[in-house]
């Protein structure tokens, strides 16, 4: 009787450590891959924080040039104004809340883009090397964002991946754990631009 009773509790506690090294596992697995897709949606913050802190720069330099077309440069001024003001908490990453915050950054992208082709008018603006200097910062964070785009859709990506499998899908929604949204092209991006020649 002894013997059997000592197995039968070994085989308990057997169960028991395997169950809660399962969930504790899972877990905890949970957990990391949560906290890299908040330090990746960190890094996209940051850089689209270093765009708009360049943007005053810029306008202040184009301003110089009296003659500048204002209603161009209070476009850029209201698109970062709207940008700035679309805060994304880490903890609510939805499908919803990414696209409010991508249409405000692609917002700002567009008003830029419309300076930028305003400044080919003005020669002595493009020859500024204060302007060059933070044209080629923009650009240059451009890219970062692009990079961080990227690489936040990819630990997101492994993210969901990893809370949609067995078992953790069980426990992800016991433990709180939801899907989160991804960064998608532009409207309009897949289709070819067309280009004229006059």
């Amino acid at each position: 009787m002894k013997k059997g009773l000592l197995i039968t509790i070994g085989v308990i506690v057997v169960i028991v450590f395997i169950l809660y090294r399962l969930f504790a596992g899972s877990y905890n697995n949970m957990v990391n891959k949560e906290e890299q897709v908040t330090g990746a949606w960190a890094q996209v913050e940051n850089v689209y924080q270093r765009r708009a802190d360049l943007i005053p720069n810029l306008v202040n330099t184009v301003k110089g040039y009296a003659d500048f077309e204002q209603e161009t440069l209070q476009g850029v001024i209201e698109a970062r104004s709207k940008a700035t003001g679309v805060n994304v908490n880490a903890d609510d990453l939805s499908p919803e809340k990414l696209e409010q915050f991508q249409q405000a950054q692609q917002g700002l992208s567009s008003a830029l883009s419309r300076l930028m082709v305003v400044v080919e008018r003005y020669p002595d603006l493009k020859a500024n090397q204060n302007f060059i200097k933070l044209q080629d910062q923009l650009e240059g964070t451009e890219n970062r964002i692009a990079v961080e785009r990227r690489r936040f859709n990819e630990v997101t990506q492994e993210y969901n991946t990893y809370i949609r499998k067995f078992p953790q899908t069980m426990l992800a929604g016991m433990y709180g754990f939801e899907k989160k949204g991804y960064f998608e092209a532009d409207e309009g991006a897949d289709e070819v631009p067309e280009v004229t020649f006059d």
